[in-house]
């Protein structure tokens, strides 16, 4: 994936998602658009487990 922040995926799923809710998506941009968000959800899962274990690694090491 692209270099991306966090914050710019978060950003980019609502917008997909408020262009769904408001039905501006036509049937031809739709699985684009679905594909898109499952793999920005994925980006931020990924994003979200590494700093959780780094998190996790700084905490252990101050307790040494």
């Amino acid at each position: 994936m692209e270099t991306l922040t966090y914050k710019e995926a978060m950003e980019e799923i609502e917008q997909i998602i408020e262009k769904l809710e408001a039905n501006k998506l036509d049937v031809d941009e739709l699985g684009a658009k679905v594909k898109r968000v499952a793999q920005l959800v994925a980006f931020c899962k990924a994003r979200l487990h590494a700093t959780g274990e780094e998190v996790e690694n700084i905490l252990r090491s101050m307790e040494e």
